[in-house]
């Protein structure tokens, strides 16, 4: 049976395909589906005390501070998040399985110096080390993107490191270098193939990580920078309005919890269809 189809046939998997799939399928085609400009502050978005609107027939999720449509600025939201969430995921996998594999293939001296490099970024909490690095530029999308990545980046090297050695050791692995084999070969046709599997799960499971991470910068400020909206940075602006408008920050944060969750059930489930020494154990 296939992968997805596996996918199907568990229930949890099931509900975190259809998270994704009506959050990106929102994120693609949010510049026809919002009701209203994300941006556009409305005439009547804001009571005449000048407060955010509730949840109503008009506005579906209420108003933001500035009398913004909140339902519009998620949808809008989701395209960032989802972007970030794919490229700094996508990035983070890519340096990962390069250093990993470097290491793990060659040992040695470099070998040494890639992992004692790696164990060393390990060692910084990573939430810190993203706050001071985007701190030290420019908060943009793609800023915070390539900040994400540089800190996500090294579970994948440890992960895939591990599995190089191990694989390195194995009697194809053996009968390959017998032969004659040279390195890119071996490298090629008989590593990499092996490590996809890996890699897929990875590339899932972090952009759980990531999105999190994004929500947690953009809260704390250091992140995505309004006017552009996401997820973390609607709740940092709407978070004076916490206790008299609540639905500022329950809707965005159910978002960040369901997506996260979702690409965590996919990315569990995946592990067990690719790995089968992995079925039973969760």
């Amino acid at each position: 049976m296939s992968v997805l189809g596996e996918l199907v046939r568990r229930k949890l998997a099931l509900f975190g395909l259809v998270v994704i799939t009506v959050v990106v399928g929102a994120a693609l085609l949010s510049p026809w589906i919002t009701p209203y400009p994300p941006d556009q502050q409305m005439f009547d978005g804001l009571t005449l005390e000048g407060a955010p609107l509730p949840p109503s027939a008009q506005f579906w999720l209420g108003t933001d501070l500035l009398g913004r449509d909140l339902l519009s600025r998620l949808i809008e939201g989701a395209r960032t998040s989802l972007v970030i969430g794919v490229v700094a995921n996508g990035a983070a996998v890519f340096i990962g399985t390069l250093v990993g594999v470097t290491a793990g293939f060659f040992g040695g001296w470099i070998g040494t110096i890639l992992m004692r490099a790696t164990d060393l970024m390990m060692a910084f909490p990573a939430l810190l080390l993203a706050i001071v690095l985007a701190a030290l530029f420019t908060p943009s999308l793609w800023i915070v993107a390539l900040v994400i990545a540089m800190v996500n980046w090294v579970q994948v090297a440890r992960v895939i490191y591990t599995e190089t050695r191990s694989l390195s050791e194995r009697d194809f692995i053996e009968a390959e270098w017998g032969i004659g084999a040279g390195r890119g070969r071996i490298l090629v046709r008989h590593m990499i193939p092996h490590l996809v599997s890996i890699m897929v799960v990875w590339g899932t499971l972090g952009i759980a990580t990531t999105v999190l991470l994004e929500a947690t910068l953009s809260y704390l400020g250091v992140g995505v920078q309004p006017p552009t909206p996401s997820w973390g940075n609607i709740i940092f602006e709407n978070q004076t309005y916490f206790t008299s408008a609540p639905w500022l920050v329950f809707f965005p944060g159910i978002a960040i919890i369901l997506l996260a969750l979702s690409f965590n059930l996919v990315g569990d489930a995946l592990r067990d269809i690719l790995d089968p020494t992995q079925k039973g154990r969760h």
